[in-house]
């Protein structure tokens, strides 16, 4: 997996100048980056890649969990907190039982939600008559919506644990 060098111009223009929004896809896309090389690191017995990928996934939940903004969308962000402390725990157990049927169910989890922020982040910018002109991942000109929601024509997701 190629390390993202902090110091590097490019990168830290990029996310300088991002918007919150944007800020947030790149944790969600950032997190999915770890889970995948954590997943191949269990796959291949290389325990050490997997410990580094699950952690630093595990640091990006802590932060989309502590940057909800509760007094905005209590309810929301309540039901978010569950689901990113349900993701944190099977993180957890993922990584001290070697299991990648739980590290699995998170990779997807968090693929659905990235999907999901995309596809909120691209109505907005619609909405605003700022069509986005880079491919998703990369729209600038949209609000700052605090939590997905989930579209008609997606199934609600319910979590357990």
């Amino acid at each position: 997996m190629p390390v993202i060098d902090v110091n590097n111009p490019y990168f830290r223009t990029k996310v300088l100048t991002a918007r919150p929004e944007e800020l947030r896809l790149m944790l969600l896309e950032g997190s999915l980056r770890f889970m995948r090389d954590a997943r191949e690191g269990m796959g291949a017995r290389d325990y050490e890649r997997m410990f580094e990928g699950i952690s630093s996934a595990r640091n990006i939940v802590v932060e989309l969990m502590t940057s909800l903004r509760h007094d905005i969308a209590p309810d929301l962000c309540a039901r978010m907190d569950s689901l990113y402390n349900y993701m944190f725990r099977r993180l957890t157990e993922a990584s001290f039982e070697k299991d990648a049927s739980k590290l699995d169910e998170v990779i997807s989890l968090m693929d659905y939600e990235r999907e999901t922020w995309t596809m909120v982040i691209e109505k907005a910018a619609r909405e605003r008559g700022n069509a986005p002109s880079a491919p998703p991942g990369a729209v600038a000109g949209a609000p700052a919506p605090e939590a997905p929601s989930r579209g008609a024509q997606r199934a609600p997701l319910s979590v357990q644990g």
